[in-house]
């Protein structure tokens, strides 16, 4: 495998933080700064300025980046032209998903892919729309998959499927008779929401928009980090709220929760992103190629 001081130290050098290498290498922090400390030893020199508790690239840090990325991408190259010659599948891939889809719709993909590829040894992080697309961008993760369209023209998105977001009542609830509600009636009610950044809450934001409403003009009673606990507040009678109907399934079949849909109907694309210059591992390849054939089965099965 390529050195491993300069796996740990490109690292440190994109997170700027020996904290965060060893949580994303999975080593100690003391681990992370002896291989610093060796690799220093070699070239005999500073690699990192360390003050005030921040640390920052020295000149030869800058230096020994810029080729340790080459020897890393070239090492990665060519390992994945030796596993095509001999059809492994295997090596690390890590991946993203926004909180919906982290915790509702990626756990059954995932499960089909290891079982199909043992040897691909996946990580997942599971955050807000914009904390995952950070993520790519910062290249924390291989692939993300989050909510909504992504507008950053560095990255390669492409939608997955689209996804129906509805209104969620206590089963007792007014709104429960009608067959469609109109966002305007959304309004008289106390109403619970995703937190900023939530890729749900971006989604509601720009469907009031076009109603000619604002989310200011919503009764907002309270805000949460996760679908879970909306629909826990919900169920407790303490206002309604609009989620994904990816993550109802348990509470509609047993009649804790009632869901009406809106009208027009409000809509939002999954979308899977990565790099557009980010050379691809063939677990990654093969992880793309994998989920556009789920989300094509799951388009058809609607």
């Amino acid at each position: 495998m390529a050195d491993r001081r300069l796996q740990v130290f490109t690292t440190v050098a994109r997170l700027l933080s020996f904290t965060k290498a060893a949580e994303a290498l999975h080593m100690t922090q003391p681990a992370v700064t002896f291989q610093i400390r060796q690799l220093e030893d070699y070239f005999n020199t500073r690699l990192f300025d360390r003050t005030h508790n921040r640390i920052s690239l020295t000149t030869a840090g800058e230096l020994v980046k810029t080729y340790a990325d080459q020897v890393i991408s070239l090492y990665s190259e060519m390992d994945n032209e030796v596993r095509k010659l001999t059809g492994d599948v295997l090596g690390p891939l890590v991946l993203g998903a926004s909180t919906t889809i982290g915790e509702y719709v990626i756990p059954s993909i995932l499960g089909e892919y290891q079982a199909k590829f043992p040897d691909v040894a996946v990580r997942l992080h599971v955050a807000n729309t914009e904390g995952i697309i950070h993520m790519v961008e910062n290249n924390e993760i291989d692939i993300g998959i989050v909510e909504g369209p992504v507008s950053n023209k560095n990255l390669i998105s492409r939608v997955c499927w689209d996804d129906e977001l509805v209104i969620v009542t206590p089963p007792e609830h007014p709104l429960t008779g009608s067959s469609v509600v109109g966002i305007s009636q959304v309004l008289e009610y106390p109403f619970i929401s995703r937190e900023e950044g939530s890729g749900t809450r971006e989604v509601i934001v720009d469907y009031l928009s076009h109603a000619g409403h604002d989310i200011s003009e919503l009764n907002l009673t309270m805000e949460f980090g996760s679908p879970e606990s909306i629909k826990s507040a919900v169920a407790a009678g303490l206002g309604i709220s609009i989620l994904s109907i990816a993550t109802l399934d348990k509470e509609l079949e047993l009649k804790m929760l009632a869901k009406v849909s809106l009208d027009p109907p409000l809509t939002r694309p999954f979308s899977i992103v990565y790099q557009r210059q980010k050379f691809r591992l063939r677990a990654m390849d093969e992880f793309l190629d994998f989920t556009e054939t789920h989300c094509v089965a799951k388009q058809t099965v609607k």
